[in-house]
C-alpha cells in the first residue's frame, strides 16, 4: 500500500477506488474535514456519486496545568544505552 501520495486529489481518487461498493446508494453521504480532507472528500463524493458535506469540528480546550504538563512531557527522549 502507498503511503505517499502526489497531492490530496490524487489521495482521494485512490481511496475513491477502494470504496467503489458505496456508489450509487442513497444513503451513502461523505464528509469532509477542513485543513486537507475536504479535497480528498471531493473526489470520493464524485467518483462515488454521493453527496459532499462538510463537517467542521473544533479543537477541544484543555486545563492549563494539563496542558503544560504534556508540553513538558511530550518531546522528552530516553536515554542512549552505552
Amino acid at each position: 500500500m502507498r503511503e505517499i501520495f502526489r497531492n490530496r486529489i490524487e489521495a482521494g481518487q485512490l481511496l475513491a477506488g477502494k470504496l467503489m461498493h458505496y456508489a450509487n446508494q442513497p444513503n451513502v453521504i461523505v464528509l469532509g474535514l477542513p485543513r486537507g480532507g475536504v479535497p480528498v472528500a471531493f473526489e470520493v463524493a464524485k467518483a462515488l456519486r454521493a453527496p459532499l458535506d462538510v463537517f467542521v469540528v473544533r479543537k477541544l480546550g484543555t486545563r492549563p496545568a494539563i496542558a503544560k504538563w504534556h508540553g513538558r512531557h511530550r518531546h522528552r527522549r530516553r536515554p542512549r544505552a552505552q
